[in-house]
């Protein structure tokens, strides 16, 4: 197919202050940092203003939910990345989007909600 393609590219032990670890890249870019404990990988990870997908890779199914639960990302892949499946929620935290597209959360985003009380005795 013709057209520019950009080839993947990873970048390994990026400096914690590079913009290309603290702004959204999108394309196939991959950065492979180090870390000693997870407490400075759940530092790191959520010290930007963007949380659009995370990834999580270890054979530890329990350290991979803690760890998940713990980043500022609106989704999280355990053992992979960008994965998107129509019913279920898509979408960022912090300035990495509003709200929510594909699942229940995208149609009750165009939904407004309203309580009716009737009394019958009236």
């Amino acid at each position: 197919m013709k057209g520019y393609y950009i080839e993947p590219t990873i970048f390994k032990n990026v400096s914690h202050d590079a913009e290309i670890l603290r702004e959204e890249i999108f394309g196939p870019v991959a950065i492979v940092n180090t870390f000693e404990t997870e407490s400075e990988v759940i530092e790191l990870s959520n010290n930007t203003e963007h949380g659009l997908m995370a990834g999580v890779f270890t054979q530890d199914i329990n350290r991979a939910l803690r760890v998940a639960s713990a980043f500022d990302s609106g989704m999280v892949g355990i053992n992979c990345i960008s994965h998107m499946f129509l019913n279920t929620p898509f979408g960022g935290m912090k300035q990495s989007g509003l709200g929510r597209e594909c699942g229940r959360e995208s149609l009750l985003a165009y939904t407004d909600r309203k309580t009716i009380m009737v009394n019958l005795t009236y």
